[in-house]
């Protein structure tokens, strides 16, 4: 079994080296996004990974996919995604998914928004208004500290980061009612001052990281410190550039930047245990691609400098490309998990799938698509 692993993993190398050399297409960029999006629509219910069941299809790991695939539908040649994304949405009545004040629940209700601002159909926003709004009055005062009673009713993991504040954010620009930005500032700058290390300049996905060592490293996951890069993109686009609220964002955004480029790996990713890359060699493409889509954000946005940062998305996309079959499945997405792991070419899940295609949104944009 691991020679077979070694394998997969030297071939991986070897065809990630090869890529890097490619130059980048908007054409091309355009259409594979559109194979992998096409490929997750026909598998939305299947199981590529761990779990045993479908995902219920408001639950966080669909939501992200969806933050990705709303992106695409805004690309794309026809509404053929937007309508997927809108019979959703309709189907659940507009809801977010179970549990109030949990951060993964309200993941979803970026989809609904970016719906509204298509169809303007009050429907689609009414419930997470309601919702956010009841939140608001009635503040969750539970502590931070990881598995203290009700503790994920504030957003004490750092995936939360990417899962809720953005639709703060959103409904903030939508409304123009400062309540949900400050709201929103509030806790975000409490899970900050908790989770940030300010010397290494990323964040640890909860409490129970904090003073453990893997292999002498701290550890800093992958996928979690991508749920909060990718977020800061999505909360800051929504956010006046010349604001108070905008400059804090930029300058964690900068600094998280400024350490990407230093320990992205030669083959273009970035590792499972961001500080241990000599311990997990093997790619994954979730955190990635999540890490490919901020960049290229930042350079498109004017804040990050191109000459800098653009070799680094370059590799990035490149490398992501290369662990999409050819009939669309992006391979190496680690399964749910809090910590740096596994994965393996066969394996994928729609979480991953949104994040390709948000890195794919930016990286076309960089590179002269219109």
């Amino acid at each position: 079994m691991k020679s077979i692993q070694h394998f997969f993993i030297s071939a991986t190398i070897m065809l990630t080296i090869v890529s890097q050399a490619q130059e980048i297409e908007p054409k091309q960029v355009k259409q594979v996004m559109q194979r992998v999006a096409d490929w997750q629509i026909v598998h939305y219910s299947d199981l590529f990974s761990d779990h045993k069941e479908p995902h219920h299809p408001l639950d966080w790991t669909n939501g992200a996919l969806y933050v990705g695939m709303v992106k695409w539908a805004a690309m794309a040649d026809d509404d053929t995604y937007y309508k997927w994304l809108k019979d959703i949405g309709q189907k659940y009545d507009w809801q977010l998914h179970q549990r109030k004040y949990h951060a993964d629940d309200h993941t979803v209700g970026q989809m609904y928004i970016e719906l509204y601002r298509k169809y303007k159909d009050d429907k689609m926003i009414a419930p997470t208004r309601e919702q956010f709004d009841y939140i608001m009055y009635h503040p969750a005062k539970t502590s931070l500290q990881w598995q203290s009673p009700y503790h994920q009713s504030r957003w004490n993991w750092c995936d939360a980061l990417f899962m809720s504040p953005p639709v703060w954010a959103k409904l903030y620009n939508l409304t123009g009612e400062k309540k949900y930005l400050d709201f929103m500032m509030k806790e975000f700058k409490a899970t900050t001052d908790f989770l940030y290390d300010k010397k290494e300049h990323l964040y640890y996905r909860d409490q129970s990281f904090m003073g453990k060592l893997d292999h002498g490293t701290k550890i800093f996951w992958s996928r979690g410190n991508g749920w909060v890069f990718a977020g800061l993109a999505n909360i800051m686009e929504e956010l006046n550039p010349n604001s108070k609220e905008y400059e804090y964002f930029m300058m964690i955004y900068k600094e998280m930047a400024k350490k990407l480029l230093q320990i992205q790996t030669p083959q273009g990713h970035w590792a499972m245990s961001l500080l241990g890359q000599e311990y997990y060699p093997t790619p994954e493409t979730s955190g990635s691609s999540f890490y490919t889509f901020g960049l290229a954000w930042g350079i498109n946005q004017g804040i990050l400098d191109k000459e800098i940062y653009g070799p680094a998305v370059k590799k990035g996309w490149n490398a992501m490309v290369s662990h999409v079959t050819p009939e669309g499945m992006l391979g190496y997405v680690q399964p749910i998990g809090a910590a740096p792991g596994k994965a393996w070419p066969d394996k994928s899940e729609v979480y991953g799938t949104g994040a390709f295609l948000s890195a794919g949104s930016e990286v076309y944009t960089l590179y002269g698509g219109k």
